[in-house]
């Protein structure tokens, strides 16, 4: 048994923020399934938005930000998110971290969709999350935390005041752990790789989310999933992501013929709010048509964006011709974990931050370059809380009745992933969703939830949360009757305030029995 004060799971931005600042007073662990490296935030080619020009005001990085999220946000989470990024971003340059800058020195701020103001700062062009995620891995090899790669978090350890304890993982040799801390974070990004086309990291597939599900946590807006527009795309295959700053740049989107897509959508036509784009495309998809991102306009496009061009020609296809293919696909979720202002989930002395929690902050839809922003902001907030906490005894673990540990019938993960795809992709309808829904269950979500998995492989116990993420995803799509941001209906095409506006899905563990086999309560829960 290993012993911290605070223990963080998860490698990306919102992780490291966390454990840099609880390290400041506490003993820190961190935990990582792969590498420090590996992780989405590392892989943002976008940049990071703060209302910091003489034109910009906080106000309007507010307005811009509840306007995409659909009015759906919570203010209070939104106002924090805006009011500290200046600080944030100015802490940053002043311990070193260096972004882009004009000819003339001043920094350089780009234009994304849904924004009123260029305000987004870049690293290296297209790089802006490698580079952020360099500066603190480097402050990361000076403190005093010791991380743990290669090591995945299989189990929250609950203990006998339902208080959770630490968790049990697997050690890269396949050796069971157990580490005990008085306060656990969880940091784990969002679900990604379950979706067939995604823009995320292959580890990112909701492991976090289905460890505090099954733990007694709260979990909340599943439904509100986005699909970035433009994921580079190639013999039927994403093959990662083309930033949105590239739009912002000037690029435009066209069809076969070259004929813009936009026009007459939206008033910001190519820079439209992310699920407008997303949903315009997939509508041509769906025709049978290509879509493309014309760059023709953009010089010294290679130098400007030197990842995409990477991406680009690593998949065969020649810039020149001044075309890239794109297709959209999974990129965040708005949805997660239940937190309040601090980070704290219904479960005492459990923690979420970054993308797999739910603050309420995105609302039912992401605006551009406010996800590495979210890390800082809320990271810093729940560091700050946790280097304060005083000691807590720790109580013994609580005796819990598991169902044996013998290998489950399970399906191939990229089955699940193209069924997600279809069923609960960017348009969604009842009988998609209950065909998604009635093939989940027929793997018994009920004995999933109280399987003992510390004995099952690693692939195994993927696969169980991701049927257990698919499940939440289903059940809270299949609820909200309405579209809004991320989730859209075919069959509810239109936002319905006076029903959904201020009301969530919110769902618990306790919930599944009734929620399974179209026994689902359709209670609404005041947000």
């Amino acid at each position: 048994m290993v012993k911290a004060e605070i223990i963080v799971i998860g490698s990306g931005i919102a992780a490291l923020k966390t454990a840099l600042e609880a390290s400041e007073h506490k003993h820190v662990i961190l935990i990582t399934k792969s590498n420090i490296r590996h992780s989405n935030s590392y892989l943002a080619q976008g940049g990071i938005a703060a209302a910091i020009s003489d034109r910009d005001r906080v106000s309007l990085h507010k307005k811009d930000t509840l306007a995409a999220g659909q009015r759906y946000n919570k203010v209070k989470a939104v106002e924090k998110l805006v009011e500290e990024a200046p600080l944030i971003i100015a802490e940053l340059i002043q311990s070193g971290m260096q972004f882009d800058h004009d000819d003339d020195g001043t920094l350089m701020l780009g234009m994304e969709g849904a924004h009123s103001e260029r305000r987004i700062l870049h690293s290296h062009g297209d790089a802006t999350g490698k580079y952020i995620m360099e500066h603190l891995i480097a402050s990361l090899n000076n403190s005093s935390i010791t991380v743990m790669e290669n090591t995945t978090a299989v189990e929250l350890i609950i203990g006998k005041d339902d208080s959770c304890i630490g968790v049990k993982a697997h050690d890269k040799a396949g050796e069971l752990v157990m580490y005990h801390a008085e306060q656990t974070v969880l940091a784990t990004g969002g679900c990604g790789s379950l979706y067939h086309f995604t823009s995320n990291s292959q580890t990112v597939s909701g492991d976090g989310i289905a460890l505090a599900f099954k733990a007694g946590a709260k979990v909340r807006d599943m439904e509100f999933i986005q699909f970035h527009p433009t994921l580079l795309f190639i013999n039927g295959k994403a093959e990662g992501l083309v930033s949105e700053a590239v739009r912002g740049d000037g690029a435009i989107l066209v069809n076969e013929l070259g004929r813009p897509i936009m026009e007459g959508v939206h008033s910001l036509k190519d820079l439209a709010p992310r699920h407008i784009v997303a949903q315009t495309i997939f509508s041509y998809l769906q025709r049978g048509e290509k879509v493309f991102l014309d760059i023709s306009m953009i010089k010294d496009f290679k130098k400007r964006f030197p990842t995409v061009s990477s991406l680009c020609e690593k998949s065969g296809l020649d810039l020149q011709f001044g075309k890239i293919p794109v297709a959209p696909g999974n990129h965040f979720l708005m949805g997660g974990i239940e937190v309040n202002e601090w980070g704290q989930t219904s479960v005492p002395s459990l923690y979420a931050v970054g993308e797999v929690a739910c603050t309420g902050v995105h609302g039912a839809n992401r605006l551009a370059s406010n996800s590495l922003l979210e890390g800082l902001v809320f990271g810093n907030t729940l560091g700050h809380l946790l280097a304060k906490l005083p000691a807590r005894s720790m109580p013994e673990e609580k005796e819990q009745s598991k169902d044996s540990c013998h290998s489950p019938f399970l399906p191939d993960l990229e089955a699940l992933q193209e069924k997600l795809m279809n069923e609960a992709g960017i348009v969604r309808n009842e009988a998609g969703l209950t065909r998604l829904k009635d093939f989940l269950e027929t793997f018994n979500i009920e004995k999933l939830l109280q399987m003992e998995v510390t004995a099952l492989s690693i692939k195994e116990i993927t696969i169980i949360n991701a049927m257990i993420v698919a499940w939440l995803i289903a059940e809270s799509a299949l609820t909200r009757t309405e579209s809004r941001g991320g989730h859209f209906r075919s069959d509810y095409p239109c936002e319905d305030d006076g029903r959904w506006i201020e009301d969530s899905v919110i769902l618990a563990c306790l919930d599944v029995e009734n929620r399974v086999k179209r026994r689902r309560l359709y209670e609404h829960i005041e947000a």
